[in-house]
C-alpha cells in the first residue's frame, strides 16, 4: 500500500531494461512484490539509461557533464512551472524537500514581529519554524482550528486574518485526514487583508490541480517524492513574480563569486551549494510520466477510485473509526483510521507482518491535527493509495482489517 511498489517500466521500457544491470538488477526482481523493482531503483535506472551517469556540477564550468546537468536542471524547472502555473520557470528554485522550501520560505518571507496565521491541519515543517520565530523574533503566530472531521473552520481563518498579518501559511491538503484546503479561498483573504499565502502542497502535488495564476497562489512548496513521482532528496518552490523572499541559506552558487551576500538573481538567490542533478533527473522522468498518463487529474481520479473502493469496504467493519471529511468533491487518497482502542503501531505492525500492507501509524508530524481529533496517545493508522495500486491489493486491505477487528 501506499504507492511504495510501483511498474515504471511501462513508460521507458527499453532504456530502462538495458540500464537495470548497470544498477545490479534483473527483471522481473524477485525481491519485490509481483517481480516490480522499487521506484528508486527504477529512477536510477532511468537515469542510467537516459544520462549515462555523465551529470557533472551545474553552474561549475563548462565540461560536458556541467552542461548536460544545467540542462537536466532547467527542463525540470520548466516542466514543474507547467504543471504548478507559476509564469516564470526560473522561479521555481530546487531544494531537497518540502521541510527546506517551507524552511526557506518561511525564514526569508517573515521578519521579526510579524503577524502569521497557519492552521492545525499544519505538518511540523510549517509548525516547528513558526514556533522558532515566535520564540526568538517575537513573531505572532495565530492557528485557525478545525471541525470533528478535520475541516478547515474558514470563519475563523477568516477571521484571524486581519491588516496587518504579514503571511497566511496553509496546507493544501492534511497529511492526515486527506482533507483538502481551497486554497484559492485562503489566498483572496490572505491578500484582501494584505498578507502573502504559502501553500504547502507536500501531498497533493502532482494528483491535484494547482494553478498559481488562476488561485492567486504567492509561494508554493513541493516534495519529489510523493505524487511527483521523483525520488527522495528532491523538492522545491514556485514563487510568483513580484514577490521578494530573502535568501535564507547561503553558499556557493557557480556565479558572482566575489560578492560578500548570496546574489539576488533568481533561482541562485535560493539555491546555495549544489543541486541534487541526478535526483531531479528523477523527477523530470517522474513529470513525464505524469503527463504521459493524462496529467494530475487522471492520475488524481485512479487514486480516488481506490480510495472510495477501500473506505465502502471498512466501513462495513464493526469497530473501525474513520477520520475525515470523506463528502469533499477534491480531496488526497488518504484513508486513516482507528480499530478499536487498539494502538495504531500495532495495528499497523499486524498488517506489514501479516500481508506485507505498508501503512504509517502513529502521529504523522502533525501534532495539532493528531490533538483536534483526538488521537494524540493513539494516532492513527493511515492507508495512502498510490497510482500504481491494485484493486485486489485494496481487498486484501479491507481483508485483513476484517480480521484483525474480530
Amino acid at each position: 500500500m501506499g504507492g511504495a511498489v510501483f511498474s515504471w517500466l511501462r513508460f521507458a521500457q527499453q532504456r530502462v531494461l538495458g540500464a537495470l544491470a548497470v544498477v545490479g538488477l534483473s527483471w522481473p526482481c524477485p525481491r519485490f512484490r509481483h517481480g516490480q523493482p522499487h521506484l528508486g531503483q527504477l529512477q536510477a535506472a532511468v537515469v542510467a539509461a537516459g544520462l549515462g551517469f555523465h551529470l557533472g556540477n551545474a553552474g561549475r564550468g563548462a565540461t560536458s557533464g556541467a552542461l548536460d546537468a544545467a540542462r537536466t536542471i532547467h527542463g525540470c524547472r520548466a516542466k514543474l512551472a507547467r504543471l504548478l502555473g507559476c509564469p516564470r520557470a526560473d522561479h521555481v528554485c530546487f531544494t531537497p524537500n518540502s521541510t527546506a522550501a517551507l524552511n526557506t520560505v518561511i525564514n526569508g518571507v517573515v521578519r521579526p514581529g510579524d503577524r502569521v496565521v497557519t492552521t492545525v491541519l499544519e505538518h511540523n515543517s510549517v509548525l516547528r519554524p513558526l514556533n522558532r520565530l515566535s520564540a526568538e523574533q517575537g513573531v505572532t503566530v495565530e492557528h485557525a482550528g478545525c471541525d470533528a472531521n478535520g475541516v478547515l473552520d474558514y470563519d475563523e481563518l477568516e477571521q484571524l486574518v486581519t491588516p496587518g498579518t504579514r503571511v497566511v501559511v496553509v496546507t493544501h491538503a492534511s497529511n492526515v485526514t486527506g482533507n483538502a484546503v481551497d486554497i484559492a479561498r485562503v489566498a483572496a483573504m490572505a491578500h484582501a487583508a494584505g498578507a502573502l499565502v504559502i501553500v504547502d502542497a507536500s501531498q497533493p502535488a502532482g494528483t491535484a490541480h494547482i494553478d498559481m495564476q488562476a488561485m492567486g497562489l504567492d509561494i508554493v512548496c513541493f516534495t519529489g517524492h510523493k505524487g511527483l513521482m521523483g525520488p527522495q532528496g528532491t523538492g522545491g518552490l514556485a514563487v510568483a513574480e513580484g514577490i521578494d523572499v530573502a535568501p535564507w541559506a547561503m553558499g556557493g552558487t557557480g556565479v558572482h563569486s566575489f560578492d560578500a551576500l548570496q546574489p539576488l538573481d533568481w533561482p541562485t538567490r535560493l539555491e546555495a551549494g549544489t543541486l541534487n542533478g541526478h535526483g531531479i533527473a528523477g523527477l523530470s522522468a517522474g513529470l513525464d510520466f505524469i503527463e504521459a498518463q493524462g496529467g494530475a487529474e487522471a492520475i488524481a481520479a485512479h487514486e480516488r477510485s481506490l480510495a472510495e473502493r477501500f473506505l465502502a469496504g471498512v466501513r462495513e467493519i464493526s469497530g473501525i473509526k474513520l477520520y475525515g471529511a470523506f463528502d469533499q468533491p477534491v480531496r488526497s487518497a488518504i484513508v486513516s483510521l482507528n480499530v478499536g482502542d487498539i494502538d495504531s503501531a500495532e495495528i499497523s505492525d499486524a498488517l506489514m507482518q501479516g500481508w506485507g500492507i505498508a501503512t504509517r501509524p502513529g502521529a504523522h508530524c502533525a501534532p495539532l491535527m493528531h490533538r483536534a481529533l483526538g488521537t494524540e496517545r493513539q494516532g492513527v493508522v493511515r492507508f495512502s493509495f498510490g497510482y500504481f495500486n491494485t484493486n485486489e491489493e485494496v481487498d486484501t486491505a479491507i481483508d485483513a482489517l476484517r480480521d484483525l477487528a474480530c
